[in-house]
C-alpha cells in the first residue's frame, strides 16, 4: 500500500460523499498523502493544511537522524516472524495509561495534552496490524513529493511545532519556502501532536485559510 494508493482512496471517499472539492488537512504522514492527492487529483483540492509532516523521506530526519530508516528493514523482518502474537501484545499494551506516560517522556507535551484527546490515537494504533504498519512506514519513508511543492497553486497553511522531535520543524520552514501561497503557523511549544496541544490556535489558522479560499472564490475573474 503506497502513498499514491492512499491518495486514490481519499478521492474515492470524496466521490462516495458527493464532494467535488475539499480542503485537505493532513497530519504527519497525512502531509504526504495530501500532497500526493494534489499531484494526482489537482482539480479536487481547494486548499491544503499540512501539519507536523514532511514532503519526503520522513524517516531520514526522524529524531534528527536517519537511524529509523536504517533499522526499519530489520524491524519489519522481526514483525513478520510472529505477527499474530505481536498484534495481541500491542493491542493489550498500546492503549494504556502507561503508553501515554511513555509518550509524554518521549515526545508529546504532557502539560498541554488531555489524555482523553490522546487515547483514541493509541486505540487506533493498537487496532492496526503490525505488519501493515511496518509496510506503511516503509512506503512513507520511500516517498517524495518535493517536486510537487513549487506547483501548488491553492492556499496552503503549514503547521509546525517548535519542539516536534518526529518531524523537525525546519522541514516545515523548507516547505513554506517552496510553496508559492503557503503561510506558516508556528507553535513554539508544540510537539508532534500540536493539533491537540494548541487546538485554539490551529482552529484559528484553519478558519483564516478557509476565509482566504472563500474570498478568492468570490473575487471577479
Amino acid at each position: 500500500m503506497a502513498i499514491a494508493d492512499l491518495a486514490d482512496d481519499l478521492i474515492a471517499i470524496l466521490d462516495d460523499a458527493g464532494i467535488q472539492q475539499a480542503v485537505l488537512i493532513g497530519h504527519s504522514m497525512g502531509v504526504q498523502v495530501a500532497l500526493e492527492t494534489f499531484r494526482r487529483h489537482r482539480d479536487r483540492v481547494a486548499g491544503l493544511v499540512l501539519a507536523n509532516g514532511a514532503p519526503s523521506h520522513p524517516l531520514r530526519t526522524f529524531r534528527g537522524t536517519a537511524t529509523l530508516e536504517r533499522l526499519l528493514p530489520e524491524v519489519r523482518k522481526w514483525l513478520g516472524r510472529a505477527p499474530g502474537a505481536i498484534n495481541r501484545v500491542l493491542r493489550a499494551v498500546v492503549p494504556t495509561k502507561l503508553s501515554f506516560e511513555l509518550a509524554k517522556r518521549l515526545e508529546i507535551n504532557g502539560a498541554l495534552v488531555d489524555p482523553a484527546d490522546f487515547m483514541p490515537y493509541l486505540e487506533g494504533l493498537a487496532r492496526m496490524d503490525s505488519t501493515l504498519f511496518g509496510a506503511m512506514l516503509a512506503a512513507a519513508g520511500g516517498h517524495s513529493a518535493e517536486d510537487v511543492l513549487p506547483t501548488i497553486d491553492v492556499p496552503t497553511l503549514v503547521i509546525a511545532g517548535g519542539r516536534d522531535g518526529f518531524t523537525p520543524p525546519e522541514r516545515s520552514r523548507q516547505m513554506v519556502a517552496s510553496i508559492p501561497q503557503a503561510d506558516l503557523l508556528w507553535i513554539d511549544d508544540g510537539s508532534h501532536t500540536t493539533p491537540i496541544e494548541r487546538p485554539q490556535e490551529i482552529n484559528e489558522g484553519v478558519t483564516a485559510l478557509l476565509a482566504r479560499i472563500d474570498a478568492a472564490a468570490a473575487a471577479p475573474a
